[in-house]
């Protein structure tokens, strides 16, 4: 069975929240109504905090007065900034993917999380989901305690996914103090910097786009779309 590709973008500029949230609409509709490709936009934002349908008042602290936005996504309070990976994934979950079968978001989201760390991987990073906790998580090697690398927040509209995923690969993990991070006060937060993996954004998409291929049948086509 031949698989449609899926169109992939890098936006190389910060890319605003506003902006992105307007055309993750904008283009979800051109894949319902079977105009576009499915859609993986890697991209940056600058600092800010996002809030799914499931976050708490109580849990946004923000002293440093950064930018916050009510989304409809999935999930409670995360934070974006230079950095960190964001990949927004527009996929259409009335199809077939092989990986996962139609309409099925939980093996959705745990077809995404293999990707991510199977990834990590590679870079000799043991990043592991949990039955009761969204996204991948790691064990601090100094406190030996379970830390949060990678968030998942994931919004269906009558099947097409938007939102998708945030990695840490080297953002300032003192700005996550403005927030209870996904509600979950009792575990941190690491990156990739902070277990000794000193390497480039452009790195660690050139092995998120190799492994890609090892989850999903679906080949990747570079094609800019938002122009930024």
């Amino acid at each position: 069975m031949t698989f449609s590709p899926i169109f992939l973008q890098k936006s190389k500029k910060i890319v605003s929240y506003p902006d992105a949230l307007q055309h993750m609409q904008e283009y979800t509709q051109k894949i319902y109504e079977k105009k576009q490709p499915e859609y993986l936009w890697f991209l940056e934002h600058s600092p800010l905090y996002t809030a799914g349908n499931s976050a708490k008042e109580h849990d946004l602290i923000n002293p440093q007065h950064y930018p916050t936005f009510y989304t409809n996504r999935g999930g409670q309070w995360t934070y974006h900034g230079p950095g960190q990976r964001v990949i927004y994934i527009m996929m259409d979950l009335r199809e077939d993917h092989q990986a996962f079968p139609p309409r099925d978001i939980h093996a959705f989201v745990n077809a995404i999380e293999d990707w991510i760390s199977l990834s990590l991987k590679q870079f000799n990073i043991q990043a592991e989901k949990r039955k009761d906790r969204i996204g991948l998580w790691v064990i601090d090697p100094i406190t030996n305690k379970e830390e949060k690398i990678a968030a998942l927040g994931i919004k269906l509209s009558r099947w097409i996914s938007c939102h998708g995923i945030a990695l840490n690969v080297l953002p300032n993990l003192e700005d996550y103090s403005g927030i209870i991070p996904c509600g979950l006060p009792e575990y941190g937060v690491s990156s990739m910097h902070k277990l000794g993996v000193h390497c480039s954004l452009d790195e660690v998409d050139q092995v998120l786009c190799q492994q890609w291929q090892k989850i999903f049948p679906h080949p990747l086509i570079k094609k800019q779309i938002f122009i930024d």
